[in-house]
C-alpha cells in the first residue's frame, strides 16, 4: 500500500469568479505516509485540500481520494476519511467531550475516547462549551474528532497552530502513531520544522501549482550546495587545499582566518579537509557544516516578499 497513491490529483483548476486559485495542479499522496503541503498565503493549498475533502467542486481536472471521487462518492468516503478543519465544524454550544463522544458514536470501531482525551489534554475542559475553549483547546478537540473514527486517510489543516510546546509535541507523536498504524496523513502547516520532523513527502504549492515535491532530504539536497566553515591562521594555501578536494568544490578566505568551502559536503570531504589541515600544521577551529533547510528551499521557490 505504501507505494500506492491514496490521493491523486491531475490538472486541478478551481476559480472564484475571475480569480484562478488553483491552476492545473498535480499532486500525489503516497498511501501510509505523511505528506505536508506547504505554500504562502493565497498559493492555493487550502483550496486544493478542500477539493480533496469534497467541500469544493473542481472546475477542471480530476481528483481521486482512495480511488473515489470526493464529491460523487462522498457517502462512501465519509467513514474512511478524517478531516480537521482550521476552524468551525463544531456546534458552538456543545461541550468538548460531549462532541467528541458524539463523533465517536458515528463510527463502527472508534478509538477509546477516554484515552484520546487524556492523550490530548482535554480532560480539564471536557465540560466546557466549544465557544468558551481557548484557541489551542479548540485545535486539540478538532484533531481528536478527526482521528477518533480510525480513518484510513486524515486531512489536518494547521494542526498545531496556537498550541503550546507540550501540546505541539503530543500532536507530533499522534501523527507518528497514525503513520505507524498505516494511516495516510495530509497536513498543511506554516511550520517548516514540523514538516521536516513529520513528513515523508513535501509538496510546495505556489501560484496554484505544485512547484516542487519530494522528501525533505531530497528537496534540501537539490539546488544550492552545502558548505563547510572553519577558522585557522590567515593566509592558508588554498590552491593546495583545492587540489585535494573533489572537482566542483570552491574554497575562499572570506575574512582573515575564516574559510568557506562550498560543494557536496559529505564525510569524505570532511575527512579530506581535516587530513589536509593536519599535514600543513593547521589547527582548524569552529569547523561547522551548513546545510540548506526546508525554509531555505521554500523561500527560494516562492520568494521572500510578504503575501496578503
Amino acid at each position: 500500500m505504501r507505494n500506492e497513491s491514496a490521493v491523486r490529483v491531475r490538472g486541478l483548476v478551481k476559480r472564484y469568479g475571475t480569480k484562478t486559485a488553483v491552476d492545473g495542479l498535480d499532486l500525489d499522496v503516497r498511501a501510509g505516509g505523511v505528506t505536508a503541503v506547504l505554500g504562502p498565503n493565497g498559493a492555493g493549498k487550502t483550496t486544493t485540500v478542500e477539493t480533496c475533502e469534497g467541500y469544493r467542486r473542481p472546475d477542471a481536472g480530476t481528483v481521486r481520494v482512495l480511488g473515489l471521487d470526493p464529491v460523487a462518492d462522498a457517502a462512501a468516503l465519509r467513514p474512511r476519511v478524517g478531516v480537521m478543519l482550521q476552524s468551525g465544524g463544531v456546534y458552538p454550544g456543545a461541550r468538548a467531550e460531549e462532541m467528541l463522544r458524539h463523533t465517536a458514536r458515528l463510527h463502527a470501531h472508534p478509538l477509546d475516547v477516554d484515552a484520546l482525551v487524556e492523550r490530548l489534554g482535554l480532560g480539564s475542559c471536557g465540560r466546557t462549551a466549544y465557544r468558551r475553549l481557548s484557541g489551542g483547546q479548540q485545535q486539540r478537540l478538532a484533531l481528536a474528532m478527526a482521528v477518533v473514527g480510525r480513518p484510513e486517510l486524515v486531512f489536518l489543516d494547521e494542526p498545531t497552530a496556537g498550541l503550546d510546546p507540550q501540546a505541539r509535541r503530543a500532536t507530533w507523536e499522534l501523527v507518528r502513531e497514525l503513520r505507524a498504524d498505516g494511516v495516510t496523513t495530509v497536513l498543511t502547516t506554516h511550520f517548516m520544522d514540523e514538516a521536516e520532523q513529520l513528513a515523508d513527502d513535501v509538496a510546495i504549492v505556489d501560484a496554484g501549482r505544485v512547484v516542487a515535491q519530494g522528501s525533505p532530504e531530497e528537496l534540501c539536497r537539490g539546488g544550492a550546495e552545502n558548505s563547510l566553515r572553519f577558522t585557522g591562521r590567515p593566509g592558508l594555501d588554498l590552491d593546495s587545499l583545492l587540489k585535494a578536494l573533489p572537482d566542483g568544490t570552491s574554497a575562499d578566505e572570506v575574512a582573515p582566518g575564516a574559510y568557506l568551502i562550498r560543494g557536496a559536503v559529505d564525510p569524505q570531504l570532511l575527512a579530506t579537509v581535516t587530513s589536509w589541515c593536519a599535514q600543513h600544521g593547521v589547527m582548524p577551529d569552529g569547523m561547522a557544516v551548513e546545510r540548506r533547510t526546508l525554509e531555505d528551499v521554500f523561500l527560494e521557490l516562492t520568494g521572500k516578499e510578504l503575501r496578503g
